[in-house]
């Protein structure tokens, strides 16, 4: 029995090793070419980018040279035979930059009467026509300009996604000396993208094809101290408008749709407790990259819930590939999921959080990308320690 339990230990030794062993470029090998838009581009074009390619975020990029990049930093794309410079990524943009631009101050003179809506001053095609540089840093995460170098280990990796690091840009060859780790100055002829999501992905795969974190994807998030338990809400009676404005202001990707308190003490222009709340629905930014802009005015005074459930039943306003279906499937899970029916559910419905609920339905907290790699990362190191 004895002997048993040490051949045991010592495969798993083995098997985090290999894991440990893993690098950044092992989960490169399938990702597209970069997705990016010039510092001219206007947001119009911008949100195109992102509905076309189906991502969150892009790199901005300008000439070398004329920039201060976001947060000091200084990536830089150049010639691979002469190492002169070409371009310079100066920042992010991200959905949340937009809504935030969307949801200024002149939102505020969008106005709702009996004929429908008019403008009072509100014009969002204007708004989208500023340049994108204009709008860069107005959220942190279009701040957040990093590179990962090709040779970090996995577990490094995860610890910087552990900490709200969404993406990062990986050199494919870079001119730089630095071995591994996260930077923010680098040089190379191309770069590529690498999410959260990458990595729940990749660890996904590597869990269906090795038994070595059975036992850690096994436990349940509870457990493993994966729920946030403090999380916010809009009710079904906010409208998208101020739905918008209360991501900016939290600066918040998404949230969960909650039902109105049946007293009516709820300000439903303003986020709301979510916890013990009965949830209908989740409204985020995926939902305003899915609508095309020139229906987007059209859907600003009306509820949230009362949209996404428009976008997903209509494939003729969603990028959705599910739209059509009669009613968006809530994502959810309890408190005793284990992690791997979390992180299955997260990759295969391609969302960025998770809904903690009890057997009512009642909202018990939240787990994001953030949480799953940060518990996991965890884990993994106290079993090897």
């Amino acid at each position: 029995m004895q002997q048993t339990m040490e051949q045991n230990d010592t495969q798993f030794s083995e098997t985090t090793q290999r894991l440990r062993d893993k690098k950044v470029v092992d989960m490169m090998a399938n990702k597209r070419r970069l997705v990016e838009v010039p510092y001219t581009a206007t947001l119009a074009h911008t949100m195109n980018a992102l509905v076309a390619n189906q991502v969150l975020a892009v790199p901005v990029a300008a000439p070398p040279g004329q920039w201060i990049g976001a947060g000091g930093s200084m990536i830089v794309e150049a010639d691979r035979q002469t190492g002169a410079a070409r371009k310079h990524y100066i920042g992010m943009a991200t959905m949340l930059d937009i809504l935030a631009h969307i949801a200024g101050n002149d939102g505020d003179q969008l106005m709702v009467d009996e004929g429908g809506v008019h403008d009072g001053g509100f014009d969002l095609e204007h708004k989208m026509s500023v340049p994108v540089s204009s709008i860069i840093g107005h959220c942190l995460e279009g701040l957040s300009l990093w590179t990962l170098n090709p040779n970090t280990s996995i577990i490094d990796c995860m610890e910087v996604f552990s900490k709200g690091i969404h993406r990062a840009l990986v050199p494919l060859d870079s001119h730089m000396d630095n071995v591994s780790g996260v930077e923010l100055v680098e040089s190379a002829s191309s770069y590529r993208m690498l999410t959260q999501m990458d990595v729940l992905r990749f660890l996904k795969g590597h869990a269906e094809a090795s038994t070595e974190l059975n036992g850690i994807l096994s436990r349940t998030v509870s457990e493993l101290g994966a729920v946030t338990e403090r999380v916010y809400a809009i009710t079904d009676r906010t409208k998208v408008i101020d739905a918008i404005k209360c991501m900016r202001i939290a600066l918040l990707n998404a949230v969960p749709i909650v039902r109105s308190s049946p007293a009516n003490e709820d300000d439903h222009k303003q986020l709301v407790n979510g916890r013990g709340r009965q949830v209908l629905g989740t409204f985020s930014a995926t939902d305003i990259k899915g609508c095309h802009l020139s229906t987007l005015k059209t859907w600003l005074p009306i509820s949230a819930l009362e949209y996404t459930e428009t976008i997903s039943a209509s494939p003729l306003l969603s990028s959705n590939p599910n739209a059509g279906e009669s009613a968006r499937e809530l994502v959810a899970c309890r408190v005793d999921s284990t992690l791997a029916e979390v992180i299955d559910k997260v990759v295969t419905k391609h969302v960025h959080r998770i809904w903690v609920v009890d057997q009512q339905g009642l909202l018990m907290g939240l787990i994001s990308l953030t949480d799953i790699i940060r518990v996991l990362r965890h884990a993994v190191m106290s079993e090897t320690s």
